[in-house]
Order: structure tokens, then C-alpha cells, then sequence
């Protein structure tokens, strides 16, 4: 079986890569010539545990290959996926001019039946568009070949993605015929023999399912981010909460962590592009917009505990910060909560150091020299006023004090993540400020 992977960034590049793992012939397809060229090469542009060392294994066994091409790669292609950005325009709205465009060149190329399946992200309605720009373009051509559109959104999470696709809880897919159906299945067999389903359904219900999905979750975490910021008014402790909350299976124990608020490439997105949708159709999604709110709110909460702490005198005050993405075990740095807070800080004058297992090169694209880097943890710590954990990876979580205390002027951590016990801080000398503690 062959498919073609339409889009080279986290989701097209883990999904091809994994569709070849399990034995399909997989061409990945990219407008930018050096990126395809690194690929090739065995340079992956992102961080994703495992994906490196499962790329170079599928290009050496053939079945994976890169490519600028997309015409001349559809001969044979039974799938062709879609998973080129939908960057949200100035109003919120999800831009689809890169979908489309894909759609526009296989119209133009395509010479036998094939699946054109959207990946990523998508507004409802989307498949309709795609359909019609394929169709006008086989009329063009005075050609009539069959073809069908599916949705199929992706539920992969950074940092654990490889694994989410090969060993998936669940697979959405939208379809509109029966022929459509049986080739998404074979595609699909090697994922389900854990027994979890592939889900058929019409494509609009498909198209909303990755926006509903994505918008609960942001709603749970801001909901909990909310009731932090109350716990510490009246004195309660959010995590004592979590643990009271969670424990009801009608809740559950998942996305309700309160913190500096969420970031990455899909809830901030996701959220904007289905406010959108919704007034597009005449409707308002206010507990979207009050989650939106929220965390856009959340993600000052340390600066101002720090603002606070030092009563506003922050100029050239050394503050360190223990991790940049936006997330553990990614380097994606978009919507990132440290961004927020590091330009809050340097604006009110402070010093910045900051260290992070591997999005350093990342946060030096974005903010360049703005800040310092450090190698390590502990580098960032001399002399440091203050310590800002921001991202929760492993190896900051068992700190050790003494050394702590040896570099810092200012003994004082602001935990952005509750990771820390507040009793243990307090016994080894520091000031401590969790979220909602």
C-alpha cells in the first residue's frame, strides 16, 4: 500500500513515519526544499522521543522517503494526506490556504482514484471545499476520476506522540462512501490490534471531534487554574483539590494539574478557530471565551508573585528559570507560558537566565540574545534572585538544596508546576509560592 503524507511538520512527519513503521510505503511531502534535504540526510527538525532513530530506520529500509514533489508522487497513491498548517488568521479563524492548495495540485495531477484525507486541524466544512477544488480541477482537465474526501483528525500529544500513533485509544475517521471506509481500515489495521476502535462517522462530526476534544481539555485546565487562584484567597490548597476531584470517575484525574497556564500548537489555536466558527454561524461559545480568558490571565501568574515578592524593585534583578517549552519533552515553544513571562520580566528590567533540556535552540530563535543561556540548572542559579520553574521536566524535580543555596543570593522559588513540596522548601531555608497553594 502507498500513501503520500502531504506536510513534513510534527503531525505529518510522526504520522508518515509511523504508517511506514508498520510497513505502508510512505512519501512525505514538503515545500521547503532544505528541510526535505536534512531529512533525507537524517536531520530531523523536531524533538519527539523515538522519532529520530524510527525516521533513519524507514528511509534505510526504503519505505520512507522525502520529497518536494507531490505530482509526480501520485501515480499509485491510493491515500493522500493533508497535513500542511492552519495557522489561525488575525480574526481566529483557521487559514486554509495551504489545505486547499494541496487539494488544487492533486486535482491537477492526480490519474487514478485516490483518498484525499484532511489530517490536521480543520474547521467544519472543510472536506466540502476540498472536494469541490479537487473536482474543479478534474474539470479542467475534462477528466472524470473518481475520488472521495475523509477527515481524519489527529490526537497525538508532544512528547509522547510515536507512541499515541502506534498504540492509539481511539482513530476518528469521516468518510462518505463505503469504498472510502474499507481502504481507511486496511490503512489502519496494524494501529488496532490492541483492540481499541477506528470510529466511522460523517465528515462534519469528524471535523468537530478534534475541535471538542481539544477544547475540553483547555477547558479543564483552566477551569482548575481558576479555582488555584481562588484556593489561594481562601486559603485552601488546590492539589489537595486535585486529589479530592480526580478521584471522581466522572472527573477523572487527567488535565486538571493547575500551573502557568496551557500553551503549544493546538488549544490556543484550537480554541480561537472554533469561537470563530461558532460566531460564523451566528452562536456564541461563552465558557470558550471565559477559557481563553483564563488562560491568557494565568500565564502572568508568576511574574506577579515575583512582582509581589520583591515589591515591584525587579530591575536588574538576576531571575532564573528552570524550563522554556511549553511542555516536558518537547522543544515547541509556541503560545509557550515562558515566553509571556520572560518578556514581562526583561520589560520590567530583570535579568534573565534561563536553562532547558532541549528547547534552548528554539527559545534562541525566538528571543536571541535577549536572555542568557545556561548549560545547566545549577549554571542559571548564580547569584540568581530568584528561581522561576516554568516547564515540569524529570530532572528538575529532586533539586538538590545545598548546592541551591550555595549559588543564590535570594533564596525564594516560584513553582509554576506544584512540584515542589512547600514543607521541604521551608525546612532548607527557601521562600516558596506555588499555584493555588
Amino acid at each position: 500500500m502507498k500513501i503520500t503524507m502531504v506536510g513534513t511538520g510534527y503531525v505529518g512527519l510522526v504520522s508518515g513515519t509511523c504508517f511506514a513503521e508498520a510497513g505502508i510505503n510512505v512519501t512525505c511531502i514538503d515545500i521547503d526544499a532544505d528541510k526535505i534535504k536534512k531529512l533525507n540526510e537524517g536531520i530531523v527538525p523536531i524533538y519527539e522521543p523515538g522519532l529520530e532513530k524510527m525516521i533513519k530506520k524507514n528511509v534505510k529500509s526504503g519505505r520512507l522517503k522525502f520529497s518536494t514533489d507531490l505530482a509526480s508522487d501520485l501515480d499509485g497513491t491510493e491515500v493522500v494526506f493533508s497535513a500542511v498548517g492552519t495557522p489561525p488568521d488575525e480574526d481566529g479563524s483557521a487559514d486554509l490556504s495551504y489545505v486547499l492548495q494541496v487539494a488544487k495540485e492533486v486535482g491537477q495531477n492526480m490519474t487514478d482514484y485516490l483518498v484525499f484525507v484532511t489530517k490536521s486541524t480543520v474547521p467544519i466544512g472543510t472536506a466540502k471545499k476540498v472536494k469541490k477544488v479537487i473536482a474543479d480541477e478534474l474539470k479542467k482537465r475534462n477528466l472524470d476520476i473518481d475520488f472521495d474526501v475523509a477527515s481524519n483528525p489527529e490526537f497525538l500529544k508532544e512528547g509522547s506522540a510515536v507512541q499515541d500513533f502506534m498504540k492509539p485509544d481511539r482513530i476518528v475517521v469521516g468518510v462518505e462512501s463505503e469504498k472510502a471506509e474499507k481502504i481507511i481500515k486496511r490503512l489502519y489495521k496494524p494501529f488496532v490490534l490492541n483492540g481499541h476502535p477506528v470510529i466511522f462517522m460523517d465528515i462534519p462530526s469528524a471535523e468537530m471531534t478534534k475541535y471538542a476534544a481539544n477544547a475540553m481539555l483547555a477547558a479543564k485546565i483552566s477551569f482548575m487554574n481558576d479555582i488555584a487562584n481562588l484556593c489561594e484567597i481562601v486559603g485552601a490548597d488546590v492539589t489537595n483539590v486535585r486529589k479530592g476531584i480526580g478521584s471522581d470517575s466522572r472527573i477523572g484525574n487527567k488535565f486538571i494539574y493547575a500551573g502557568t497556564g496551557y500553551g503549544g500548537s493546538c488549544f490556543p489555536k484550537d480554541v480561537k478557530a472554533l469561537i470563530k466558527t461558532a460566531e460564523e454561524n451566528n452562536y456564541s461559545l461563552e465558557i470558550l471565551k471565559a477559557v481563553e480568558n483564563v488562560n491568557e490571565r494565568q500565564k502572568s501568574v508568576l511574574y506577579n508573585k515575583l512582582y509581589a515578592y520583591f515589591k515591584g524593585a525587579l530591575k536588574d534583578k538576576k531571575v532564573a528559570i528552570w524550563g522554556l517549552s511549553f511542555k516536558p519533552n518537547t522543544d515547541d515553544m509556541r503560545e509557550a507560558p515562558s515566553l509571556v513571562l520572560i518578556r514581562k520580566l526583561l520589560n520590567a528590567g530583570a535579568k534573565v537566565v534561563a536553562y532547558d533540556p532541549v528547547a534552548i535552540e528554539e527559545a534562541k530563535r525566538i528571543l536571541g540574545d535577549s536572555i542568557e543561556y545556561a548549560k545547566n540548572k545549577y549554571e542559571t542559579l548564580k547569584d540568581a534572585d530568584a528561581l522561576l520553574l516554568v516547564t515540569e521536566w524529570n530532572e528538575f524535580r529532586v533539586p538538590d538544596y545545598k548546592k541551591m543555596e550555595e549559588l543564590m543570593r535570594v533564596k525564594v522559588v516560584f513553582d509554576g508546576r506544584n512540584i515542589y513540596d512547600p514543607a521541604e522548601m521551608k525546612e532548607n531555608g527557601f521562600d516558596y509560592f506555588g499555584i493555588g497553594r
